[in-house]
C-alpha cells in the first residue's frame, strides 16, 4: 500500500508537549506505521494562533514566519490537531497578502500541512490500524478540524477498525464544546454553559469514553466530565488507535 516513503514533520503543539506528550509518540507511532519518515524540527513553537484569535496580528506574523522557516523542506507536516492545522493552513497566507516572497512560502506550507487522521486516510491511504480497546466510545467534531479541514469521517472509519471498540454518536457531535482558544476566557459563562450542555450530550450517550482529535477541546471536556463527577474517560483518539491506551491513565487522570 505505502510504495513510498515521505518525509513528515511533526507539529507537536504546545498543548501536547505541556500537557500530553503521548499523544505525539502516538502520533509518530501511527505515520510510522503508514510508511513514513518523521522527524520533530526542534525549532518549532506555537502556531500562533492564541495571538491571532487576540486580534495581535504583528505577533502572529512573527510566530508564523518562524514556523515556516523550522518546516520548510518536508514532504508534509502533520499536526495532531484541527485547530493548529488549520491555523497553518487556512490563516497563515492571509497573513502576507502584502508580502509576495512570505505569501509564496506560506501558501506552500499550507498546501503541505495536513490534521493527523485526515493524513493518514486522505493521503497514505490507511484504512485499519491493529489497536484493540475493549468499551463504548463517542466522538467530538472539533471545530476547526471539522470546518476547516473537513475532519469528520476518518477517524470514525478507523476506529472501526480497532478490535473490541463500538461507537456511539452523541445527539450533536458536531457542536462547539465551548472552548475556542481564547473563547473561553473572553466569555467564560457562556463556555460553561456550552461544555456543560456538551457534557450532557456525552453522558446520554452511555459511552464510556469520549474521544477527540483536538487536546484544548479534550481538556476542557475532562475538566468539566470531572466536576460533575462523571466516570466518562477521555483520551485523544491517537491514543486508542495507536494501541497506547495502557501507557498512560486517561486525561485528567493522575499517574497512580
Amino acid at each position: 500500500m505505502f510504495q513510498t516513503r515521505p518525509r513528515v514533520a511533526l507539529f507537536v503543539t504546545c498543548l501536547v508537549d505541556l500537557h500530553r506528550p503521548t499523544v505525539g509518540f502516538a502520533a509518530i507511532r501511527l505515520l510510522e506505521q503508514a510508511g513514513c519518515t518523521v522527524e520533530v524540527p526542534q525549532a518549532q513553537t506555537c502556531c500562533g494562533q492564541p495571538a491571532y484569535n487576540s486580534g495581535d496580528r504583528a505577533s502572529t506574523k512573527a510566530i508564523a514566519a518562524g514556523v515556516i522557516a523550522a518546516f520548510e523542506g518536508y514532504d508534509y507536516v502533520v499536526a495532531p490537531s484541527g485547530s493548529c492545522g488549520g491555523m497553518i493552513a487556512h490563516h497563515y497566507p492571509g497573513l502576507f497578502a502584502d508580502d509576495p516572497a512570505m505569501l509564496a512560502r506560506a501558501e506552500a506550507l499550507a498546501g503541505r500541512t495536513y490534521e493527523l487522521i485526515a493524513f493518514l486516510t486522505d493521503v497514505r491511504g490507511m484504512t485499519e490500524v491493529h489497536a484493540r480497546f475493549d468499551g463504548t466510545a463517542t466522538y467530538h467534531d472539533s471545530c476547526s478540524g471539522l470546518r476547516e479541514l473537513g475532519v469528520k469521517q476518518q477517524p470514525r472509519s478507523l476506529l472501526g477498525s480497532v478490535a473490541g471498540l463500538s461507537v456511539t454518536e452523541m445527539a450533536d457531535p458536531e457542536v462547539c464544546c465551548g472552548f475556542g482558544g481564547t473563547f473561553c476566557v473572553k466569555y467564560p459563562e457562556i463556555s460553561t454553559r456550552m461544555v456543560s450542555n456538551k457534557a450532557a450530550d456525552i453522558t446520554a450517550t452511555g459511552a464510556d469514553l469520549l474521544l477527540a482529535g483536538d487536546l484544548g477541546c479534550l481538556l476542557n471536556m475532562a475538566g468539566r466530565l470531572s466536576r460533575e463527577g462523571s466516570p466518562v474517560a477521555v483520551r485523544h483518539v491517537a491514543e486508542v488507535l495507536a494501541g497506547m491506551t495502557d501507557e498512560v491513565p486517561p486525561i485528567g487522570v493522575a499517574r497512580g
